[in-house]
């Protein structure tokens, strides 16, 4: 699966959580919880979505690091090799 494929895989899983999210009104650099309102639930129910979606194990460690959406979408590409 290449970035283009996670990223939209990402996003789909954050638009389950969020349905207003629209994708050209997201800035990849910049925390995503700053720009859509997820609490901390949402958030985790994010998390989960990635975890389903892609089938890669992600430790609460590792939450802090996935800030943006181009690190959810390294992080996930690092795990899928």
């Amino acid at each position: 699966m290449n970035e283009s494929e996670i990223r939209t895989g990402v996003i789909a899983a954050i638009r389950r959580i969020a349905p207003e999210v629209e994708e050209g009104a997201l800035r990849a650099d910049r925390p995503l919880r700053e720009q859509v309102d997820l609490d901390s639930m949402d958030w985790l129910n994010v998390i989960v979505g990635l975890h389903e979606r892609f089938g890669v194990d992600i430790p609460e460690a590792d939450y802090a690091r996935l800030a943006t959406l181009n690190a959810i979408v390294a992080y996930l590409a690092a795990k899928m090799t």
